[in-house]
């Protein structure tokens, strides 16, 4: 390949916007990582991994319990742990680049291959350097207790720590290796197959061909007979593909179902648990408090939005509909930035400053083009890089908040980037808080910007939704995949069973004011954390929650408020839920915890009828 423009080299077409009303988006330069695939970089960096993963094993495989029972022990293993450290960095940073790279186009033939071969090394690789955990967890307790005594050793102890929580489940080398080496052509392969279906699959509506982005874009226009359109052209193309995504559901399931059987796992959510480094019982006190809130929270704001535009019951594509006074006003993408920017430099000037270096310096990626991935995330790559935003913007307040939402996890990843990339990732279930806290903040700044009552109506309607979407819908979302999960066990689904499940719990958590008609059972099918990332979804909700929780901390005293949030960002996964959350007086193992958090959207409700 020749050497590419930075647009190219990051797998886009040179930017052109058709709509001119939101001004030039901005597309992410990835020479950061490297200039292009074929760089002399990439492949420098490839055997610099290989080789030292190759001297790393050869030094110590065997011998890290012995290491660890030695006098000078502790002070050995934390220089074997900053070696595997930096290799970890390296291999970071090229699968990366791959992944940014495809998810800019998911149906390029020559990025998917780099992808795909990308992943391949870096597992032949990374397979090289198992052992390590592996023995690491071997250790006793007692020796290690030991070791920590060593300062050097003790700077990863929370990393020792989230290791060693997997120990009751390690199985044989053996095992973990293979398990390990065929994470490419099982988990891995299933998943690159969903997405590429998911970016190769168009929806004809008016005979426009559009990506599943466009497609969900058109239920939440104005018109009625739009939204409608939209909602048969989406569930056509989902039942036309469904034997595909019912093939990829059941493979996965009994792919987690013989794993966690094998390690000891007595719940089918355990590992993600583990992984969250969250308690069990903490998840079902949440799950359990949302769902005993649908009647105050998701059935009462939806039977109140059926009377706004008149009719007896939302039909689901109905769902997300602006209601009469949300004005049709399209953001641009400056204004987006700037709305941004303002809400987090009221917050704290620093938040804004990390946030303003995204756009400077090319690290977001905005505009809606065939190919690319749907959604929106902000990816860390590695500590000694920097993170990228992908988005896929059309100019809705909706997509405004998205932006909040992104560049909160960006913030959140440069701040704990600091910890190495051993500790830099938070769970998942921290991981939302700064960008659901962004979200509020921009929120926030919107409506105390909203004199008109009709204006304000529309934007905490707007908010209402969207944290229904976030809280009950997520939780829902939860519950199907846990449902599903406990079916698969007693044998293969059909697409009508797993059809069946959704319509049950998603009219559970909706209520009786949205009528769940024909074509809806197959919207199941496009929500790719169920294929990527099973039982993610409660991390949304327990972030939505525990953030409503510490902005009325803020709002009662934001005194030392902002520079105590951000330490927390900046501790990245060093510390659990309860140490985060001490300084500012909370405790997600309360009860009482989630039910503050719960009413924040109800008093928003509660707004709403008094409007």
């Amino acid at each position: 390949m020749s050497n590419p423009s930075p647009h190219e080299a990051a797998g886009l077409p040179n930017p052109a916007n058709d709509d001119l009303s939101l001004g030039k988006l901005p597309v992410w330069n990835l020479a950061d990582l490297y200039a292009a695939p074929d760089a002399p970089e990439v492949s420098r960096d490839f055997r610099r991994a290989e080789e030292a993963a190759k001297t790393f094993a050869a030094s110590f495989r065997g011998r890290v319990e012995e290491i660890a029972s030695a006098p000078d022990g502790g002070d050995v293993l934390a220089s074997m742990i900053e070696t595997y450290e930096t290799i970890e960095d390296l291999l970071g940073r090229l699968i990366s680049y791959a992944g940014l790279l495809y998810a800019g186009n998911n149906v390029d033939p020559v990025r998917a291959k780099f992808y795909g071969d990308t992943q391949e090394r870096v597992t032949a690789i990374s397979t090289e350097l198992l052992f390590f955990t592996l023995e690491l967890n071997r250790i006793e307790d007692s020796v290690m207790a030991r070791a920590l005594e060593s300062p050097a050793l003790a700077h990863y102890e929370p990393w020792l720590r989230d290791l060693r929580a997997m120990r009751p489940y390690q199985l044989s080398d053996e095992i973990e290796t293979l398990l390990h080496e065929k994470s490419v052509s099982g988990h891995g392969a299933w998943s690159r197959l969903f997405d590429e279906t998911m970016a190769r699959i168009g929806f004809e509506i008016d005979g426009e061909r559009l990506p599943l982005e466009g497609a969900l874009h058109r239920l939440s226009d104005r018109d009625p007979a739009m939204r409608k359109r939209a909602a048969h052209a989406l569930s056509a193309v989902f039942a036309e593909n469904a034997s595909l995504f019912t093939l990829i559901t059941n493979t996965l399931a009994k792919d987690k179902e013989i794993e966690d059987r094998k390690r000891g796992f007595t719940d089918i959510a355990q590992s993600r648990h583990i992984a969250n480094r969250v308690e069990p019982e903490v998840v079902d006190a949440l799950t359990t408090a949302v769902r005993e809130a649908h009647p105050r929270l998701s059935h009462r704001y939806y039977a109140m939005k059926a009377k706004w535009l008149g009719v007896e019951k939302l039909e689901y594509w109905d769902r997300n509909a602006p209601l009469p006074e949300t004005d049709d006003e399209v953001v641009s993408w400056d204004r987006a930035r700037d709305t941004v920017l303002e809400a987090y430099g009221g917050f704290t000037p620093e938040m804004a400053r990390i946030a303003s270096t995204f756009f400077e310096k090319g690290w977001i990626d905005a505009p809606l083009r065939p190919g690319k991935a749907s959604g929106a995330f902000a990816h860390p790559t590695v500590p000694s890089a920097h993170p990228y935003v992908l988005l896929n913007y059309q100019g809705k307040t909706r997509d405004v908040m998205t932006l909040a939402h992104e560049l909160g996890h960006g913030v959140h990843q440069v701040l704990a980037a600091k910890q190495g990339a051993l500790m830099a990732d938070t769970p998942l279930t921290l991981a939302e808080t700064a960008s659901v806290f962004g979200e509020m903040l921009t929120f926030r700044k919107l409506l105390a910007g909203a004199s008109d009552p009709a204006r304000r109506k529309a934007m905490l309607a707007g908010k209402v939704e969207d944290m229904l979407n976030t809280v009950v819908r997520q939780i829902a979302f939860y519950t199907f995949e846990r449902r599903v999960h406990e079916a698969r066990r007693a044998g293969e689904l059909t697409s009508e069973d797993i059809g069946r499940i959704w319509m049950d719990v998603q009219g559970e958590s909706l209520g009786p004011a949205i009528h769940l008609g024909e074509g809806y059972e197959h919207y199941w099918c496009y929500i790719s954390h169920f294929i990527h990332s099973p039982f993610y979804v409660y991390a949304y909700a327990f972030g939505d929650c525990l953030v409503n929780s510490l902005y009325a901390v803020y709002e009662r005293a934001p005194e030392g408020f902002a520079e105590r949030y951000m330490q927390m960002l900046a501790a990245g996964g060093t510390l659990r839920h309860k140490e985060l959350l001490a300084p500012f007086g909370l405790d997600a193992s309360d009860p009482a915890f989630w039910q503050r958090g719960l009413s924040v959207i109800e008093r928003f409700i509660d707004e709403l009828e008094t409007l």
